[in-house]
């Protein structure tokens, strides 16, 4: 069982802050204030002949500014030409170009709005009518090629606006095939590295389609013959009397050759944030491998791509790291040849900060500040309203210092909206920041009463927007304490937010937020109420189920009473099967009639409208216990299906049941196919009880249906009964419009509206097609419309970036159109972020930590959705000199409108330089300003080495280096030492402290022929680093070789090899006298006496085992003892030859054993010490 829980806190927090302090400066519509340029069309606006020219130029202001055009740096009289108008209140020009020619109306327009605060323009917007010229007309002749050589077809499209897009196709619309021997290069052309006799063809036709205007055009058929080496000697055999010039018919190899770029070397340049493609391309037989490499570094991960069979190299988003040299290598199996192309980059002006809009009180001071980069380096120039900056009337307070202007004490009139112009060969930048000088009391912008909710134990944030002019101070009170909210649990944001970081029910009540300035004091109440969380009291539990059993998942769930809960089950994460077979109550969900089918994860989910939470629990279905008293067969299949009370839209369809086979039928199932659309393939339409005989069927329209049904009891289906007759219904109009609508965009100008289609039998009739409608949201009033086939999308094209677009997709046929369709929000491409965080700052926390702190950038200026923010960060270098090693670049990535990460793992004591960027979905933004933060002091790592270079009788000399990564100042190193015995047992350790500028030390008095282990590690300011060892032995005395550690030299190894020997020849002289001996002696029955009466005795001529006696009675012998187990034990008697190897015995003539023997010798006691002998083998023998 798995449970989660989620709060509205943390996420509503973050947006709240964040978003309000990412917000420009906005001044309330009803106080005077300059214009201010709120919407304009692009720099760069390609129009469409066919349509009205419109030129967005919307702005606000206190008086409603007024506003004015200029083409081609001249002023634009509309009033004087009847065509052009101007929207009311509004500063947008629509030309009517209806039996005008559309070029006439081209030129560089700029918008200026202007009321008696000053002047705002729009950026110069270069309008420039689409093109698509048609194909010159030509004749083309054949081309003729010898098998194996190289060939172009070129394609020439008329040149368009913008250019045409270009692809190669046959005579019925299908793509050329294209491999690395045949391929399109950029400019269009069609490339063969070499011919083969299967490209022969008569229709390889270019295609130009124009995006603006959605057009296409074609290039008149080529047709192609490859000649074969045998064709081309029957052709001069017919020319030459006979003449075999190619007696040999096999094609010529070659080695490869550049055809794209020619030549060693070429350059290429490229702009930030474009998109750099290189192009190789080669001939030759076989065809050349094209590899490509950058000679100055590495290809950006994520960035390339490497297209058309290798042959183009593109990176995306330039940045200024790949400049350099790249490679482009191309080989077969003849050669290899290289081209090498340099790239540079530049770029246009990017910001880096751009002006804000400044509200001032009189006598207050304040600056604008303007800052771009880009290569070579922009220029800035500033103007205020409209007039270069040094020709608009002087103004003592106000001083212009390069990127900045600085206002002194400024005064009530002074109001004016400056514009700043970064500009360098590449392009430019132009941005209005107004200075609006006011006296304004105090205002509180927050709804008043407004009411708070959150759930306990989560964020709280109450706002307090406002306005005045000095800005504000806001201070809280919450009920009628006369203090002010300050400290612990409340935090006070700049923009007059108060937080509670942690909601508890004694926070709610009411807040009064107020502001004041020296003008005056405003105040607003709002309210908060804290709710419990919601729980789940009970949660379900794991089942196992039989199949066709009922199952219960119970979901008890507590909550805020005042909050509305909602109860959702899953099943697998996604909705419950729509099947009559759950129930859903309100704390339960009941599962009927299980099947294998219903296995799976169930989730409870309650929501509430601040916080849900979920549980969830799985079922495991089992089959039945087996039944074996009765048999159950399948039902037999329905007959005689017979169709009445036949109508447009529906039929009645009855049947006659099949044979149950004692299993009672609990439904009947209807399948339909549709031989128009899908013939032969059957599709469940309904099921019935099984007590019915009789379904009436809903239809849709132009479809060739036949039934037939199928009968389900506990054993499972039938087979289909026979199929019914055919009814056709007729066509009508559709009666839903195609699901999935999105719009979204794939480059920063367009609009990509996708949809899926609706199937044949939703069609409803013949013709189907789509009206797709689109318009700008809260902008445009009217859609724009085109009716397209029967697809799947349609791409709009020259829309403004990353700005929402309503649009909605309308099924028609030819019987009508569908019904009004639903409308779907979709936002047109993203491009990538102009503006860089601002306010970057760096918090070193400890020696491998620090926090990176900026100020999220505009919303505006993401023009796209946004993903979060990237710390850029490389170790410049070490701080101290013996490290200068430079890492390089990585980052990290924070998602979300973040402010603020951690820079985790960095390198002790040194020199870090770093940026911030935010992204979105398109890439990467500029980067902020480089700035740099040093990591104080950390331990060190280990020693580089550790080794025993001099080895001697009580002395060891060990040298080291000092460590690769030394992290600081070392102030010294550690030794430590200790014995370790045979046994790897430590003995204990000696310190020794040395000092850094040391690399060896010898110690003096060590034990000789002993090994030492030996632990060794560097120290900075900061502590002691990680340790190496080491082991030695020092040397054994010479004088002394008995004490050598060769096993073949121990004592105790000698011993035991001589008492092996010496039991072996043992047993050798026992063996040879039993042999040998006759006749009764003394010994004789003393040595009875110790037998062992379980051993069986030996024979006397060969030593070998003989049969046991059993003649004698069976007392114990004498001298022995029996013990009550049964078991013989060994006695002081016992004794072997062994015993005697030192006493007075002799043998006589027959080897018998004369004379008594005398006490043990001192040699048993070393044989017993010693032989691993079993004793009781020996005591036989004796």
């Amino acid at each position: 069982m798995e449970r989660t829980r989620t709060r509205a806190g943390a996420a509503v927090f973050l947006m709240l802050i964040l978003g309000h302090l990412g917000n420009a400066l906005e001044v309330p519509l009803d106080l005077a204030q300059p214009p201010t340029i709120t919407q304009q069309s692009p720099k760069d606006y390609i129009i469409d002949p066919r349509e009205n020219i419109v030129i967005h130029c919307e702005a606000k202001g206190k008086p409603h500014p007024s506003f004015s055009w200029t083409r081609n740096g001249t002023h634009f009289d509309i009033d004087q030409d009847p065509k052009a108008t101007m929207r009311p209140r509004s500063g947008t020009l629509v030309v009517d170009i209806s039996g005008e020619k559309a070029e006439t109306y081209e030129g560089v327009y700029q918008c200026t709005a202007r009321n008696k605060h000053g002047a705002a323009v729009s950026n110069n917007i270069v309008i420039r009518q689409s093109r698509s010229p048609l194909w010159s007309k030509e004749r083309n002749e054949p081309i003729r090629v010898q098998e194996g050589e190289a060939l172009v077809l070129h394609c020439r499209p008329p040149a368009g606006l913008p250019p045409p897009i270009i692809f190669w196709m046959d005579i019925n619309f299908q793509r050329l095939p294209q491999s690395s021997r045949v391929f399109q290069a950029l400019n269009g052309d069609l490339y063969f590295s070499n011919v083969l006799k299967e490209d022969s063809r008569n229709d390889y036709i270019c295609y130009a389609r124009f995006p603006h205007t959605q057009t296409i055009q074609q290039k008149q058929p080529i047709t192609l013959l490859v000649l074969n080496l045998d064709a081309v000697n029957e052709t001069v055999a017919a020319l030459f009397n006979e003449t075999d010039f190619f007696s040999d018919g096999s094609v010529e190899e070659r080695k490869p050759t550049f055809l794209i770029p020619s030549g060693s070397s070429s350059s290429k340049m490229v702009l930030r944030g474009q998109v750099l493609e290189l192009e190789c391309i080669t001939e030759g037989l076989p065809t050349p491998e094209v590899s490509w490499s950058k000679l100055s570094g590495e290809f950006p991960d994520k960035r390339t791509s490497i297209v058309t069979f290798q042959k183009i190299l593109r990176i995306v988003n330039v940045s200024d790291a790949d400049a350099g040299e790249y490679r482009c290598t191309a080989h077969n199996r003849l050669a290899s040849i290289h081209h090498t192309i340099r790239v540079t980059v530049k770029a246009a002006p990017y910001w880096i900060t751009t002006p804000r809009n400044l509200v001032l009180a009189p006598r207050e001071k304040g600056q604008l500040i303007c800052r771009a980069s880009g290569t070579p380096k922009p220029t800035i120039n500033w103007a205020m309203n409209g007039i270069p900056i040094e020709n608009s009337p002087e103004d003592s307070n106000r001083k212009v210092e390069g990127d900045t202007i600085i206002f002194e004490e400024v005064q009530t009139g002074s109001s004016a909206v400056y514009q700043c112009n970064a500009s360098n060969e590449y392009g430019y930048l132009l941005s209005n920041a107004f200075v609006n000088v006011l006296s304004e009391t105090p205002r509180v912008l927050t709804p008043a009463n407004q009411v708070y909710q959150v759930i306990r134990n989560n964020h709280a944030l109450l706002d307090c927007s406002s306005f005045g002019s000095p800005i504000p101070k806001i201070t809280w009170f919450k009920d009628s304490q006369s203090s002010t909210l300050e400290g612990d649990p409340y935090m006070l944001h700049e923009n007059g937010t108060l937080e509670i970081y942690v909601a508890q029910a004694l926070n709610s009540g009411k807040y009064i937020c107020v502001a004041r300035n020296t003008l005056g004091i405003a105040e607003n109440h709002v309210y908060l109420e804290v709710k419990e969380p919601t729980r789940i009291l009970k949660q379900p539990k794991y089942k196992v189920a039989q199949r066709n059993m009922n199952v219960v998942f119970e979901c008890k769930v507590k909550h805020d009473p005042t909050l509305i809960p909602i109860m959702i089950w899953l099943k697998d994460n996604g909705e419950l099967p729509d099947d009559e077979r759950f129930l859903v109550d309100s704390d339960s969900l009941t599962i009927t009639d299980v099947t294998e089918n219903d296995a799976g994860t169930y989730t409870c989910i309650m929501n509430t409208t601040l916080d849900h939470d979920s549980a969830s629990a799985e079922l495991t279905v089992v089959e039945a216990a087996p039944t074996p008293a009765v048999i159950y067969e399948q039902p037999d299949p329905p007959t005689d299906l017979e169709l009445t009370d036949m109508k447009p839209r529906s039929v009645q369809l009855t049947w006659i049941p099949g044979d149950e086979h004692k299993s009672p039928i609990h439904k009947f199932v209807i399948q339909y196919t549709d031989s128009l659309h899908d013939h032969g393939h059957w599709h469940n339409l309904t099921h019935v009880p099984g007590s019915k005989t009789t379904a009436h069927l809903e239809l849709s329209p132009y479809v060739h249906y036949s039934f037939r049904v199928l009968a389900l009891n506990a054993v499972g289906l039938s087979d289909p009964s026979n199929p019914s007759h055919m009814y056709k219904t007729n066509p009508a109009a559709p009666d839903e419009n195609p699901s999935g609508v999105k719009g979204f965009g794939t480059e920063h100008d367009n609009l990509m509206i996708l949809w899926k289609p609706l199937s044949g039998l939703q069609a409803n009739g013949p013709g189907l097609q789509y009206k797709v409608m689109w318009r700008q949201k809260d902008v445009d009033k009217n859609w724009t419309s085109v009716t397209v086939a029967n697809v799947s999308k349609f791409m709009v094209s020259g829309t403004p970036t990353f700005t929402p677009y309503e649009v909605k997709v309308q099924a028609i046929n030819n019987n009508g159109i569908g019904p009004d369709p639903a409308v779907v929000t979709g936002h047109s491409g993203e491009d990538f972020p102009v503006q860089a965080p601002n306010s970057v700052q760096v918090l070193v926390l400890n020696s491998t930590l620090a926090e990176v702190h900026w100020e999220p950038v505009p919303p505006k200026t993401v023009r796209g959705h946004l993903k979060g923010y990237k710390v850029f960060y490389w170790r410049e270098r070490s701080l101290h000199k013996h490290n200068p090693h430079r890492v390089e670049q990585q980052f990290l990535s924070f998602s979300g409108n973040k402010s603020h990460g951690m820079l985790p793992g960095l390198q002790p004591y040194s020199l870090y330089l770093f940026n911030v960027r935010v992204y979105n979905g398109k890439g990467e933004g500029p980067a902020s300003s480089n700035l740099q933060f040093e990591t104080p002091e950390g331990v060190p790592g280990p020693p580089s080495f550790l080794r025993i270079t001099n080895s001697n009788l009580n002395n060891l000399t060990l040298e080291w280096g000092p460590p690769n990564d030394r992290n600081g100042h070392l102030t010294g190193y550690i030794l430590k030492y200790q014995q370790v015995n045979n046994s790897n047992e430590l003995g204990p350790i000696e310190e020794l402290a040395l000092p850094a500028n040391k690399t060896s030390v010898t110690l003096p008095n060590l034990k000789y022929s002993t090994r030492y282990k030996f632990y060794f590690n560097a120290k900075t300011g900061q502590g002691a680093g990680p340790v190496i060892t080491e082991e030695a032995v020092t040397i054994m005395d010479e004088a002394m070789p008995s004490r050598q550690a060769d096993i073949a030299t121990q004592g105790w190894f000698i011993g035991l090899m001589c008492a092996i020997a010496l039991l072996i020849l043992v047993l050798l002289i026992i063996c040879f006298i039993k042999r040998n001996k006759g006749g009764k002696y003394p010994v004789k029955e003393k040595e009875d006496a110790h037998t062992d009466p379980e051993f069986q005795p030996m024979k006397e001529d060969d030593c070998t085992f003989g049969e046991y006696s059993d003649t004698e009675d069976h007392k114990p012998l004498k001298g022995s003892r029996t013990p009550s187990n049964g078991t013989v034990h060994r006695d002081s008697s016992d004794e072997s030859l062994v015993d005697y190897g030192g006493g007075d015995g002799q043998f006589n003539e027959d080897g018998s054993f004369i004379g008594q023997y005398s006490g043990k010798s001192s040699i048993r006691e070393t044989a017993e010490a010693h032989s691993p002998v079993n004793t009781t083998t020996m005591n036989s023998f004796v």
